[in-house]
């Protein structure tokens, strides 16, 4: 069978996508596409490629139903560079092909990410791995982007002076910080990353990573167009519900006369209460 080429995929091969103030995004290599995802489906009963909107309403079915395994047969490998401290979060996602630079081989470079104004927030009051809204006096916000940058102009001299004496570079580098630019080569199945997609684009998740899977939509979206469009209409833009608010939500289909408000305030109590508000005004499970 031929391998699958989209004209749009090929069209931003090895092109850089600039995210965060030195790191970027490329889509390096992909393997299939939508065709591929129908193919794997079909393959049971040997019938193939049908029209176009017959295989989109089954992209779409197998997406909405679960039946990951046809969207397994479509890879996608980016070249990415990214600060250490957003590499981290995203190696979580263990279901990857992965290769690093090494500081251990090579001299790491002089790249540090200092976040833009706009990027610096206080400690949320609420939630112990979040950023707060309240806004930072512009005085403040220039005295951490100095402070940050006088620290990471320090570290890698000292780094540095340690290379010159001839310290191995695997000792030399530990003093490094968090906010140094590392790249990998990291590749990908679709199911797995429109799981990462749907993690790392939510509110919730670190703005730096959300950065760089905003891109990566984007690009997979060249790739796997339609895959992409039942993604965010299922997985992105809806919501799991859980079995207590299915059993409230038919509760409000039965009493037409209530108010929704008040069949659902009624149901559900304290924390499942704002967990369901929450879902339906677009801000994802807390």
């Amino acid at each position: 069978m031929a391998r699958i080429v989209v004209p749009e995929a090929e069209a931003v091969l090895d092109q850089e996508f600039k995210v965060l103030d030195k790191g970027f995004v490329r889509l390096v290599d992909y393997l299939g596409g939508d065709a591929r995802i129908v193919q794997a489906a079909r393959v049971s009963y040997g019938a193939g490629t049908k029209s176009f909107r017959e295989d989109k309403g089954l992209i779409d079915y197998l997406l909405r139903h679960q039946h990951t395994s046809p969207f397994e047969q479509v890879s996608l490998t980016f070249h990415c560079k990214m600060p250490i401290f957003v590499a981290r979060q995203w190696v979580r996602h263990r279901t990857a092909k992965l290769n690093e630079i090494s500081g251990r081989y090579s001299v790491m470079h002089d790249d540090f990410y200092v976040p833009e104004a706009s990027a610096v927030s206080y400690q949320s009051l609420d939630n112990k791995q979040g950023r707060s809204e309240s806004e930072v006096p512009p005085e403040i916000k220039t005295q951490v982007q100095t402070t940050l940058a006088e620290g990471q102009i320090r570290a890698y001299e000292e780094y540095k002076k340690l290379l010159d004496l001839g310290l191995a570079r695997e000792l030399a580098r530990i003093n490094l910080p968090l906010s140094l630019y590392t790249e990998w080569y990291w590749t990908m199945d679709l199911h797995n990353l429109f799981r990462f997609l749907a993690l790392r684009l939510d509110a919730h998740a670190q703005l730096e990573i959300r950065r760089y899977a905003e891109v990566i939509l984007d690009l997979t979206r060249q790739v796997a167009p339609v895959a992409v469009e039942a993604f965010e209409n299922h997985l992105l833009g809806g919501v799991q519900l859980s079995r207590q608010e299915v059993l409230a939500l038919r509760r409000v289909a039965e009493q037409q006369g209530e108010s929704f408000s008040k069949v659902m305030d009624e149901t559900l109590e304290g924390k499942a209460r704002e967990r369901f508000w929450n879902k339906l005004q677009g801000h994802g499970p807390t």
